[in-house]
């Protein structure tokens, strides 16, 4: 996980019928009344389901042939209620496949965003839908392509507070004009806390040794690539789950920074491909955007992830380790590089110790 201040603007979806997505204002932190408003909104969805699928076998080519599949999903909470991780295992005719959505609520624009990433293509996480909730329905629309093609995507959740809540999705070629509804999900509770979902056979097993919960032992450099020597000392905590049968995780981080508490989520996915992970970070105070990821593996029981950073608004290379892995501790760092990567400066270090 990358951790550092992202700045981004948000554009306007106002013309497909949501509320303007509004650039945060200079130095203005976000609305802690809208977020505590906002961080039980998907908490009818906490635990485990079974999932009946109904989907259009081809989309926007005029196709009316529906197949229906099984399937199961598993929902966690995150960052304090404004957000959530949720684990998908999906029947397909043809054979199943693993996804997730991962959802951030933003306080400054008092949207949603929802992200997913398909297990099949393991290094792309899709562009966001954004929207909110008004009663039992919750509507969150964004742009994509289709086989080239420029769309819209809709996604509609309903019924959210009844014993069986369904989500639907359509597209739209015609900015909006016109929909066609090519999914839909029809959820039955089967747990009300969720757990994790098999297990494949083929997953690496690098990160199991962080499935479960921790205390964080923090120390963080207060500038980075200045030749500073002073340090911030704070306490943390980490949950951290299994996803894509174990060729993913997702880790829920809180962190006591001596000007207050901030949270975020390191996104993690296994590429069979190239025999590499990916990892992202979320950062809870700029919800909003999910930056481009470091990718590496493990090597003599050391993890190294390594990919492009910007400090002071200069490019530098960013690296992360993991070391000194056993059971009940780890230890993982940060560090930057201003040269193409001949010499580095740690700049966080954090020691993890198991709860219980």
């Amino acid at each position: 996980m990358r951790r550092r201040d992202f700045i981004a603007s948000l554009g306007s979806l106002g013309a497909l019928g949501l509320p303007p997505l509004r650039a945060f204002a200079a130095g203005l932190p976000p609305g802690a009344a809208a977020a505590a408003n906002h961080a039980d909104d998907w908490r009818w969805l906490l635990g485990s389901w079974d999932v009946r699928h109904r989907r259009l076998k081809e989309r926007l080519v005029g196709d009316t042939r529906w197949e229906e599949f099984a399937g199961r999903s598993a929902l966690w909470l995150t960052l304090g209620g404004l957000g959530t991780v949720d684990d998908n295992l999906v029947e397909l005719p043809g054979g199943g496949y693993r996804g997730m959505s991962l959802r951030a609520f933003d306080p400054a624009t008092e949207t949603w965003s929802i992200w997913w990433l398909d297990g099949r293509n393991p290094t792309r996480i899709d562009p966001p839908v954004r929207g909110s909730f008004a009663g039992d329905t919750g509507t969150f629309l964004g742009r994509d392509t289709l086989k080239g093609r420029p769309i819209v995507m809709r996604f509609r959740w309903r019924d959210i507070h009844g014993p069986r809540p369904w989500w639907e999705q359509a597209f739209s070629a015609d900015d909006g004009a016109s929909w066609e509804v090519n999914w839909r999900n029809w959820f039955t509770r089967t747990a009300a806390q969720p757990a994790a979902l098999p297990a494949l056979s083929d997953a690496p097993g690098d990160f199991d040794f962080l499935a479960g919960r921790w205390n964080v032992r923090h120390r963080r450099l207060r500038q980075r690539l200045v030749g500073s020597d002073a340090w911030d000392v704070f306490d943390g905590t980490l949950h951290n789950w299994p996803v894509l049968g174990g060729h993913g995780n997702v880790g829920d981080n809180v962190m006591a920074f001596p000007a207050g508490t901030v949270r975020g989520m390191g996104i993690r996915s296994y590429d069979p491909a190239s025999r590499q992970w990916l990892s992202w970070w979320l950062d809870g105070r700029e919800p909003s955007r999910i930056a481009a990821p470091l990718r590496g593996g493990f090597a003599d029981g050391v993890g190294t992830f390594t990919g492009d950073d910007m400090v002071g608004g200069k490019p530098v290379r960013a690296r992360v380790l993991w070391s000194r892995i056993t059971p009940s501790s780890a230890r993982w760092e940060q560090a930057a590089s201003a040269d193409g990567g001949a010499t580095w400066e740690t700049n966080w270090v954090s020691e993890f110790e198991r709860q219980g």
